[in-house]
């Protein structure tokens, strides 16, 4: 069997300030298994990059707190860690492709000095073995040598996300996560960075976290993928079988929001409303207040999850066969 390499269990983060207390995620379980990527799909506010910020034990407190669950990296619970032992996971266990790669990178300092840094923060190498790993790396993302003394203004965006994905594997992390990595990038450059990222991902033998909004992204590069709604994760299972049968009313709204190129559609379907507010979130099931199957039932008791190896949290089985 494939050794687990992370484990979330329960997690649960809220934001707390004097107005209000938003429940950002809300009782999260997934696994990631040995060289297993996993897609994580919602909208906006859906807790996708607090899910990624604790993992990382980055959420910035105040105001955000770790309020329940466990997050155990090769069977370790991070959040029991001191700062210096994340530290020394951080870029050397776990990585992350932070969302925008216009802020995730020093504007007064060289890009060859910002993944320098990275090298010798986790390693004892000399100056020149370290430059040459530098090198290296940034020619694999399709950074020409000659550009290790350039500073971030003097890159494209395009650019800037491949030395951002070429700093997070300076160290070989077992595990990475990318925060929405294409979302600033225009379509061609998009198919590209994705690429980068899948052929490094085979050749250093990774696990990832890929989250974003984009189900085809998460088709072509995931095993497994988790559908997260207001701070919940409401489908979760391979891909092919989410893709194939999906179970929660979230999941199949998300697909038939997409257009179809083997059909003639004047008009998609849209989910209606908006995504629950954190801080105000509705009784029973989140999804409820947009749901065209609501019954009484939603609106007065949360459902439990269904099925094993695919899951759901659904009070009905709304789309046919039951799942394993």
């Amino acid at each position: 069997m494939a050794e687990t390499i992370l484990e979330v269990k329960n997690l649960h983060v809220h934001y707390i300030t004097d107005d209000a207390t938003s429940k950002a995620v809300n009782g999260v379980n997934f696994t990631i298994e040995e060289k297993e990527s996993l897609g994580l799909v919602g909208e906006t506010g859906a807790g996708k990059t607090t899910t990624a910020l604790s993992i990382m034990q980055l959420i910035p407190n105040p105001p955000g707190i770790i309020v329940d669950g466990e997050i155990n990296f090769e069977g370790k619970n991070v959040i029991l860690n001191t700062e210096k032992q994340n530290m020394k996971i951080r870029g050397n266990g776990i990585s992350m492709i932070f969302q925008d790669p216009m802020t995730a990178l020093n504007p007064i300092m060289t890009i060859g000095e910002q993944l320098s840094e990275v090298v010798r923060t986790h390693k004892k190498m000399s100056k020149d073995k370290v430059k040459e790993q530098v090198i290296n790396l940034l020619e694999t993302v399709g950074i020409k040598r000659d550009r290790y003394n350039d500073y971030p203004h003097q890159f494209s965006g395009g650019q800037k996300q491949r030395v951002v994905i070429a700093m997070a594997l300076l160290c070989n992390p077992k595990l990475l996560i990318a925060d929405e990595p294409t979302t600033a990038l225009d379509v061609t450059i998009q198919a590209q960075v994705l690429d980068i990222i899948s052929n490094l991902k085979t050749k250093y033998n990774m696990s990832m976290l890929l989250i974003t909004h984009d189900l085809g992204v998460v088709a072509e590069t995931c095993d497994k993928v988790a559908i997260m709604y207001a701070g919940q994760i409401v489908e979760y299972g391979t891909v092919r079988d989410v893709y194939k049968n999906p179970k929660h009313p979230y999941t199949v709204g998300l697909f038939n929001s997409i257009p179809k190129l083997d059909e003639d559609t004047e008009n998609l379907i849209p989910i209606e409303g908006q995504i629950s507010n954190s801080a105000d979130l509705p009784s029973g099931c989140y999804f409820h207040p947009r749901c065209q199957y609501c019954k009484d039932i939603c609106k007065e008791k949360e459902p439990e999850a269904v099925g094993i190896n695919h899951q759901y949290k659904c009070h009905f089985n709304l789309f046919g066969k039951e799942v394993e």
